[in-house]
């Protein structure tokens, strides 16, 4: 049993029989089971952006595979509910486990690095702080660019993962459902989204007041997934460009795409010519490793290339070439605007909104854990009645029900869930005696 439940035995009210005792134990140890599945032990597990560079990251990014695996050995390990938010900029695992080692041992031992590195830079929170973490994810107030909320459809992606493996209850059921109130809110109450700044609209910040006459650039975009396409999309609302060349793996997604831009696609043969001719190179293609290396930039020409991939897609020495200009993303979401500054000054109003969120959240968790243990408790009073002579059939149900009552209330003001089980038990024995 729990350490800090058993203690409650020897410093609860009243006294106490052998067979008073057992019931006690026999009620923690049935309902909190290895630990009790409640906010406090709620716990998160990360690394993003603030503490690791995009390099380091990339060694706990988790793949579609790893994912599975992990919601695996989670099940196998103990752990009551648990997900995955892995993005470019960030790695985290939420889950309700006995403590955060757990979660790191199964990201660790999945991706196959060590977990002294992971510890050295991750931030570790537990119950509430857990919960207001990921309000803050959800809302874009921990994002690199302030305010960008591309990160909920990722959360929506990492909770049906989770949900179709059933490593989702209705501890991470309601939070999630919560946390997508909280970010309508924000996004439809506050101007934090005003302008909708992304790592795909920083791109376009830089090329706009880096590269002169930009319109008529000759831009290679490799990658045409969701970043790729928001890029393409910007590139000729926000820049006019007209000639774009776009690359894909699956060819058939570039030629798709190319036609709603009025660019040109070309097979992933074609890499090499591309690069040959371009003036700007983007690549948000997701690949495990390099798939733009110095052997293939041979020309002395002035190029621009920004790296939208985690791991990075463009090799770093690329940079060090003569009249080579390279970004990634952790440049990128440094650069400031008019438009950052203006989001900060909604902080205010979005934290607003999301302690409101919190606190029915919150209330939410105690009401719960108040009902299991009142329904727990009735069970077990019922059944220490049927086999004791304290109470008749006739009035066993008004006597647990009174009881219940008074439980109830105590509830409200204290949080003491053993002293409570073992006076309700003491409340039924002395039941009219006095």
């Amino acid at each position: 049993m729990n350490q800090q439940y058993d203690i409650h035995l020897t410093v609860c009210p009243g006294a106490l029989t052998g067979e008073q005792v057992f019931l006690c134990r026999h009620y923690l140890q049935r309902y909190m089971g290895d630990y009790p599945k409640e906010l406090q032990q709620f716990f998160l597990v990360g690394i993003s952006y603030k503490k690791s560079d995009a390099a380091t990251r990339s060694r706990f990014a988790v793949q579609p595979e790893q994912y599975e695996a992990i919601l695996q050995l989670a099940a196998q390990s103990s752990i009551a509910e648990l997900f995955v938010l892995s993005t470019c900029n960030r790695t985290e695992i939420y889950g309700i486990a006995r403590d955060a080692d757990q979660l790191i041992s199964l990201l660790c031992q999945v991706t196959g690095e060590p977990a002294a590195l992971f510890k050295s830079i991750a931030y570790i929170h537990r119950g509430k702080g857990a919960v207001n973490h990921l309000f803050e994810v959800a809302a874009g107030l921990d994002s690199q660019i302030l305010g960008d909320y591309e990160i909920v459809g990722q959360i929506k992606t990492a909770i049906r993962i989770a949900k179709e493996a059933q490593m989702v209850g209705s501890f991470i059921e309601r939070l999630y459902n919560q946390v997508l109130q909280a970010s309508k809110q924000i996004k439809n109450n506050t101007a934090l989204s005003a302008g909708t700044v992304s790592v795909a609209f920083a791109t376009i910040q830089y090329l706009r007041e880096a590269v002169p006459d930009i319109a008529n650039k000759k831009v290679l975009l490799v990658g045409t997934g969701k970043i790729g396409r928001n890029t393409g999309k910007n590139l000729v609302d926000y820049l006019g460009c007209k000639q774009i060349t776009l690359i894909n793996r699956t060819a058939e997604k570039a030629v798709t795409l190319a036609r709603e831009l009025g660019a040109v696609s070309q097979p992933l043969e074609a890499l090499a010519d591309s690069l040959a001719t371009a003036d700007i190179i983007i690549v948000a293609a997701n690949a495990p490793e390099s798939i733009i290396v110095p052997g293939m930039v041979n020309n002395r020409r002035r190029q621009w290339f920004i790296d939208l991939s985690i791991p990075n897609n463009i090799h770093p020495r690329i940079a060090g070439l003569a009249n080579k200009h390279l970004l990634n993303v952790d440049t990128l979401s440094r650069l400031k605007d008019e438009t950052l500054q203006k989001r900060m000054q909604e902080l205010p109003k979005a934290r607003y909104i999301i302690n409101e969120q919190m606190t029915e959240f919150t209330d939410w968790c105690q009401m719960r854990k108040q009902m299991i243990v009142l329904g727990q408790v009735k069970r077990k009073l019922e059944e220490y009645n049927s086999t004791s002579t304290f109470a008749s059939h006739e009035d066993a149900a008004f006597r647990i029900q009174k009881v219940l009552n008074n439980m109830a209330a105590k509830m409200r003001v204290h949080n003491r869930r053993g002293c409570q089980y073992l006076e309700a038990i003491n409340d039924f024995i002395g039941f009219g005696v006095n």
